[in-house]
């Protein structure tokens, strides 16, 4: 019988599929160039001078990758602020779990942001196995994913509905997850605003404070996903309530 010929449920030919899938493995993680490199070191140095931004705790990052860094979504480069602080080294073994359509619907920037974070795009409206699959190689290989639960940015600011894919990544992988909350991104860029706005009043800048958590490892919790999301969901639900106002949090 020939390769293209369908399965009897239709789907498509056998050969075909192969093919997209090789596609889809060559594809992603994204391809990052220096001009990528060059841009993330513009936007950093930028956002150092124009807003007032803190790591708390990233001594918790483990030494040696690879890991998993699970973190809220407030505002669209927040990958990019959390490079910053990754222990030296760290940054080209980088990629992320992204929504396919940054690369179609968001322009330059979209574009811009997968190929610095080397994104694996996940259907975020249908299924998201595939990109598990390959985020789960990834990390196999020695790369440290990034991951945002909620799987979009905040249209408050405040903490969404968290799903299992990040400690369903770190236990199959079997390597740590490291939560981490951003806090006065939104402040800054939310989504509904096209452009950032890092100052108040006369060049008084904006704060942006990150907390790095400690390691949550897969024997901590049965090796189930569920209970590993409850524990992070806590911890990050914890983090709001102290310092959700970077003004009003203790530096």
């Amino acid at each position: 019988m020939s390769d293209n010929t369908q399965n009897a449920a239709g789907d498509k030919p056998v050969s075909r599929r192969n093919e997209h899938h090789a596609a889809l493995d060559e594809k992603y993680p994204t391809k990052r160039g220096p001009m990528d490199v060059l841009a993330k070191n513009i936007f950093l140095l930028l956002t150092h001078i124009t807003c007032d931004m803190k790591c708390y705790h990233k001594e918790n990052f483990p030494k040696n990758n690879p890991y998993v860094v699970a973190s809220n979504h407030q505002s669209y480069p927040d990958g990019v602020l959390i490079i910053d602080y990754l222990p030296k080294g760290h940054f080209k073994w980088m990629c992320c779990l992204a929504a396919s359509d940054l690369e179609t619907d968001h322009g330059y920037l979209g574009r811009l942001i997968m190929r610095v974070g080397r994104g694996i795009a996940v259907d975020r409206y249908g299924n998201p196995v595939r990109g598990l699959i390959k985020a789960k190689k990834e990390v196999e290989k020695g790369n440290i994913c990034f991951v945002f639960p909620e799987g979009t940015r905040s249209h408050t600011g405040k903490l969404g509905e968290m799903k299992d894919g990040a400690a369903y990544l770190a236990i199959k992988a079997n390597v740590p997850l490291v939560p981490v909350y951003i806090s006065g991104a939104y402040q800054i860029w939310p989504r509904t605003q096209k452009h950032p706005h890092p100052f108040k009043g006369f060049l008084k800048r904006k704060k942006i404070r990150i907390y790095i958590g400690e390691p949550m490892h897969a024997a901590d919790y049965d090796n189930d996903p569920h209970k590993m999301t409850a524990a992070f969901c806590q911890w990050m639900h914890d983090m709001e309530d102290k310092y959700w106002d970077p003004d009003l949090a203790f530096d």
